[in-house]
């Protein structure tokens, strides 16, 4: 196999783990905290999960170990979207289960979930643990969207555990993957089984993050790679002197995503979902706060910009979503077949226009004509619109142009504005994993190792003080239940853990709160450049903006 100078030098970078997953698995001994509680709904939560609801959360600390190491076969599997780190949490695992006692195995679920159901596996050895160490992707046994959710799943993934005498699965995964974690976690607990669950905390998202969790594995190294990419157009822009461009970031659910990369690079404009929401932002408005910052630029004679765009921001806009649901119910069932008939945009134009109330057809019809088509594109399985397909950084681009025109007959702007569009998504889910994230990831599995060798399930593997070097970080273990409460899913109270959106009160949005309308006037933009690996410490070591200003 061919491989980069740099992937053959990222082989033999040596992860560091927390100081006391240093001491040796014979000198970690756990150290019990206080029970725990559901963060909401907490009867309905301890009703649902018996066997694993209300659990101590655990420490590792120094001592001697009381725990037996007796073979163990393990099984892991990667769901959900790729996240930078993930071949490390395997490495970890991998490396810690040897430790432990070298006759223990590690089994390799292929394509997420669905390999659990299928008894589709690999074997891990020595020699293809090595060829993936802190490298980028999901590749080494692959990932998937299936969701373990059914007593059926739950019975084939224990026959599949009974057969290869399996005693544990670890499953990396985001909110909803670590959902499936603790509901499996109780079913295996009910069922007297004696596989233990544990599940380990990954989206670039963001989203999966509390108290305990202070980072996903994934968002340092995603928010860097797109930083990096908005800066180097920060510094075209500032180059050329004619475009303004408009960048859309993942982050469908929150706006962690946007809100680091605007840290790291201060554009002109960013949005942040939970923020339109709150003030109950329309569309018009929206567009106005960035036409603002397009005018007084120009009268600087500044024709540039940079405004970041997070991907769900639409959703949040009030108005959108209520056109968003009556769309929806316009298309349920047959209807959608009669209006896929139909043979030409007019004729369909005509079919929304009579099927929406005013309100939202005026809503509709300020939208340009190709983000209307994208609201009616291929619907996803439960039949709603796919908001993800929506194009938000020309629909906004498009709404300022308006705006703009509107602004150049009242004789206010006299400027140029020159819209580009881009969209950093898988650009950065399988990127080579920061020093951080190799760091965060193999101690996460390394931890996970350690938890199933002292007889824990249904717990998300836990490294704290991530602030701080890696010697100083604190590993443990979380009841997954902890992060749980019940929400409405496609019309049934479902278990899930509770996402973290951007808290408006929070450090990092106070911090960008206070500098934004400088940025949105001022050319102050920075270029953080590559991700270091080699380096001061104070560059290729450097910890998120967010983690920074949440620790400070």
């Amino acid at each position: 196999m061919t491989i980069s100078p740099l992937q053959k030098a990222r082989y033999e970078y040596e992860p560091k783990l927390p100081g006391m997953l240093r001491k040796g698995v014979a000198n970690i001994a756990v150290k019990e905290g206080e029970p725990t509680q559901s963060v909401a709904d907490q009867e309905a939560i301890k009703a649902l999960f018996p066997n694993t609801y209300g659990k101590n959360e655990i420490t590792f600390v120094e001592g001697e170990s009381t725990a037996k190491p007796e073979k163990q076969v393990v099984g892991v599997i990667l769901s959900g979207g790729q996240a930078p780190g993930g071949h490390n949490v395997i490495s970890g695992l991998y490396d810690a289960l040897k430790a432990v006692n070298p006759e223990n195995v590690l089994l390799g679920f292929k394509g997420g979930p669905s390999g659990l159901i299928e008894d589709d596996f690999v074997e891990f050895d020595d020699a293809f643990i090595n060829e993936y160490r802190n490298t980028g992707g999901f590749d080494i046994i692959g990932s998937g969207r299936t969701k373990l959710e059914t007593e059926e799943q739950f019975n084939i993934v224990a026959d599949v555990a009974k057969k290869h005498g399996m005693n544990a699965i670890v499953i990396i995964g985001g909110d909803d993957s670590n959902t499936n974690a603790a509901v499996l976690a109780e079913y295996m607990a009910a069922h007297n089984t004696g596989v233990q669950v544990i599940g380990a905390p990954k989206t670039i998202d963001g989203d999966l993050k509390n108290d305990d969790i202070e980072a996903s594995f994934g968002f340092d190294t995603a928010t860097k790679t797109y930083a990096e990419l908005i800066g180097n157009i920060e510094r075209d822009a500032n180059s050329a002197k004619k475009y303004w461009h408009f960048i859309k970031v993942m982050g469908r659910s929150a706006s962690h995503v946007a809100l680091e990369a605007a840290l790291q690079t201060q554009p002109n404009i960013c949005l942040i979902s939970e923020e339109v929401a709150a003030k109950k932002m329309s569309l018009s408005e929206i567009a106005d706060y960035i036409a603002d910052s397009v005018e007084k630029r120009a009268a600087n004679g500044d024709n540039f910009g940079v405004a970041i765009i997070p991907e769900g921001v639409v959703e949040f806009v009030p108005e959108f979503s209520a056109l968003i649901a009556e769309i929806n119910e316009l298309l349920a069932g047959s209807k959608a077949d009669d209006f896929n008939a139909l043979p030409t945009w007019k004729d369909k134009y005509e079919f929304i226009k009579n099927g929406l109330t005013k309100e939202s057809f005026e809503v509709f019809d300020i939208l340009p004509e190709n983000i209307q088509q994208q609201l009616f594109l291929e619907r996803d399985p439960h039949g709603n619109v796919q908001v993800s397909l929506i194009e938000s950084e020309k629909l906004f681009s498009a709404l300022v142009a308006n705006k703009l025109k509107e602004r150049r007959e009242k004789g206010t702007y006299t400027g140029k504005f020159n819209p580009l569009h881009h969209f950093f998504g898988y650009e950065g889910r399988c990127a080579f994993p920061s020093n951080f994230d190799a760091d965060y990831c193999y101690s996460l599995g390394y931890n996970a190792a350690l938890l199933i060798q002292n007889g824990f399930t249904g717990y998300l593997s836990k490294i704290a003080n991530l602030s701080k070097p890696a010697a100083e970080w604190v590993a443990g273990g979380m009841p997954i239940t902890k992060m749980m409460n019940i929400e409405r899913r496609h019309g049934e109270d479902k278990p899930v853990i509770k996402k973290a959106l951007v808290e408006l009160e929070g450090a990092p949005f106070k911090f960008f709160e206070a500098n934004r309308d400088k940025w949105a006037e001022e050319t102050c933009f920075l270029y953080p450049g590559a991700i270091q690996y080699y380096g001061p410490e104070e560059v290729c070591d450097l910890t998120t903006r967010t983690l920074a200003l949440e620790q400070e």
